[in-house]
């Protein structure tokens, strides 16, 4: 393709208008200035962004040291958390080998939440079926002194996935018993069997008796014995009743209205009648006694005096004579108060044989007189 000629003003072939020139923009000034300023503004932005970010990860908070040691570190890596009732409160800087031969994990606690492990906390390293693994913290005694920096502690691992081969094992020695319990020729078959005859045999006529004692005859044994058995409690309650009906009748003989009870509660009366009559004659010989006793003494009273006084022997003589008359009438008096408590004495003497006559359990007693 042919290029037109050009001519030498600059303006295109087969054009004849003139070029028109177009206004050129003012320079920018100090563009070279402002474009770093914006580049060290950018980068301001940049370092605040980041050190914002470390800061939000608490990358400038005072930490302490805190190293677990435990023989195997699989799932642990640097940067997880160390939780502690659900919430991060330290953070894995560094996994090396001790030497020992023991893993080294170097884990970076804040100081604010430092507060929450004491020397009694116990560290785990759990590993899940599902996810990675988690190291945890638990403090069971808050009372404890707090732990130190730079503290060197185990980790207890518990890890699901080395139970699986253990579950595998067991799972199969479970079966093979299983197939070995269910075979034709194991005693579970002749267990089964053994619990079918005696099945049947408790649907026999002699029922569970035929199944405990294997034969028929003893369980027919123990059948008649049970039916003896029966019988003598049957007799035995005819007899309760008998002696029931016997007890009946000696409560209505002794304590009915006209049994033995009231005749003799009436001779109790009669007896307690007699027997004071029998105290009102025994005071009688009381006074009688006392004033024999007075006179006594009035007579050894004289009879002294007869001792001292020789003139007056005459009127001593007749006083006693005197005195001596009076003893005898008191003596005379004593005769019929006697005969009358011999004869109280006497009734109540045959009241008792009254009584014994009538009492069908009375014993015969023995009653001395004075």
């Amino acid at each position: 393709m042919a290029t037109s000629p050009t001519p030498p003003d600059g303006t295109p072939a087969g054009d004849s208008s003139p070029l028109i020139a177009e206004p050129q923009a003012p320079p920018v000034r100090n563009l070279a200035l402002k474009a770093r300023l914006l580049l060290l503004f950018t980068a301001a932005l940049i370092v605040g962004a980041t050190l914002y970010l470390l800061y939000a990860r608490g990358v400038f908070e005072p930490t302490q040291t805190l190293v677990l040691t435990t023989d195997d570190s699989e799932g642990v890596v640097v940067g997880m958390d160390m939780s502690f009732s659900g919430f991060p409160i330290g953070r894995v800087r560094r996994v090396e080998l001790g030497p020992t031969g023991q893993v080294r994990i170097v884990i970076d606690v804040a100081r604010k939440d430092a507060r929450w492990l004491r020397t009694g906390s116990v560290f785990t390293l759990v590993r899940g079926l599902v996810g990675g693994s988690a190291i945890r913290a638990y403090s069971g005694v808050l009372t404890d002194p707090p732990l130190p920096d730079g503290a060197e502690r185990p980790v207890l691992r518990g890890d699901a996935t080395a139970e699986i081969p253990q579950l595998m094992a067991a799972a199969r020695q479970t079966l093979e018993n299983l197939q070995a319990i269910t075979a034709s020729d194991a005693a579970l078959q002749a267990s089964l069997a053994n619990v079918q005859a005696a099945t049947e045999r408790l649907k026999g006529p002699q029922g569970a008796l035929g199944v405990l004692f294997g034969n028929e005859q003893d369980a027919r044994r123990i059948v008649g014995t049970i039916d003896r058995a029966n019988m003598l409690l049957a007799r035995l309650d005819q007899l309760t009743a008998r002696v029931d009906q016997i007890a009946g009748r000696a409560d209505t003989q002794v304590f009915g209205p006209d049994g033995v009870m009231p005749e003799v509660r009436a001779s109790v009366v009669q007896l307690n009648g007699l027997l004071s009559d029998a105290r009102a004659s025994l005071r009688k010989v009381d006074a009688v006694l006392a004033q024999a006793q007075g006179i006594a003494s009035d007579v050894k009273g004289i009879t002294s005096e007869a001792k001292g006084i020789a003139s007056d022997v005459k009127g001593i003589t007749s006083e006693a004579k005197g005195i001596t008359s009076d003893v005898k009438g008191a003596t005379v008096d004593l005769g019929p108060l006697r005969a009358e408590v011999e004869a109280n004495l006497r009734r109540i003497d045959a009241l008792i044989g009254d009584i014994n006559r009538r009492w069908p359990f009375g014993r015969e007693p023995e009653i001395k007189l004075p």
